[in-house]
């Protein structure tokens, strides 16, 4: 079955042409040219995946993100200009999944895409039989993808749950962000190593964990991230 795409972007030509290269590669298009449209489209009808441009003249993109992120784990990329670095950053802690930078090569959008579904598409494909993990007072279920922290729900993203769970499968260990790259975005992940560093912050800040004094997550300087196993 095709997957649905939401191509959201205020430039009718690059619309056509996003859709003209997603629907070559079998997914099914609809589009939006307001951030207002957008939300409206995926209140009526849900999608596998938006790319959202953030330069909207309506509501903004990253305002639309947040509305997203309220009652969704959609996959979102962000589709920014060169000059919006921070942007760039911001979405991806308000909970993107990625982002391109225009100009873009219609082909690397379709790549990137497919990627990100290919990881929403293995959430969830844990064995039943994957182990509980339990560090001191965090606990980690594969079979119902959750996190428990002194006896209370952690509130995660798909996304930032798989980053965990990658971690907890082989406690104290140092993942390089390659690795963790690989082993959640998908080995042809197409992006910027820093997205793994601002969803590690994302997870920290859920935790209440501190980078300058890290009681779950340490980091590892120049190479990646480990989950700590009483150390601290």
């Amino acid at each position: 079955m095709a997957q649905r795409v939401l191509v959201v972007d205020d430039e009718r030509p690059i619309r056509t042409m996003l859709r003209a290269y997603l629907v070559d590669g079998g997914h099914e298009v609809i589009e939006a040219a307001l951030g207002s449209e957008a939300l409206r489209k995926l209140a009526a009808s849900p999608v596998d995946l938006v790319l959202l441009d953030i330069g909207l003249p309506d509501i903004g993109g990253l305002e639309v993100l947040a509305t997203i992120r309220q009652t969704s784990d959609v996959p979102v990329i962000l589709v920014t200009a060169r000059a919006e670095e921070l942007d760039k950053l911001t979405g991806l802690e308000a909970g993107a999944d990625d982002y391109v930078t225009k100009p873009f090569s219609p082909r690397e959008v379709v790549a990137r895409v497919n990627t990100v579904l290919r990881r929403s598409a293995r959430q969830g494909t844990h064995p039943p039989l994957d182990p509980v993990v339990t560090i001191a007072e965090l606990v980690i279920d594969p079979r119902t993808r959750t996190v428990d922290l002194a006896g209370r729900p952690v509130a995660l993203t798909a996304l930032e749950f798989d980053l965990v769970h990658a971690l907890a499968s082989d406690p104290g260990r140092v993942f390089s962000r390659v690795q963790l790259l690989e082993s959640v975005w998908g080995y042809d992940f197409y992006g910027d190593e820093r997205v793994v560093d601002v969803h590690i912050r994302r997870i920290r800040a859920a935790l209440g964990d501190d980078a300058a004094d890290p009681r779950l997550i340490g980091t590892v300087r120049g190479v990646g991230y480990r989950l700590l196993v009483g150390e601290a």
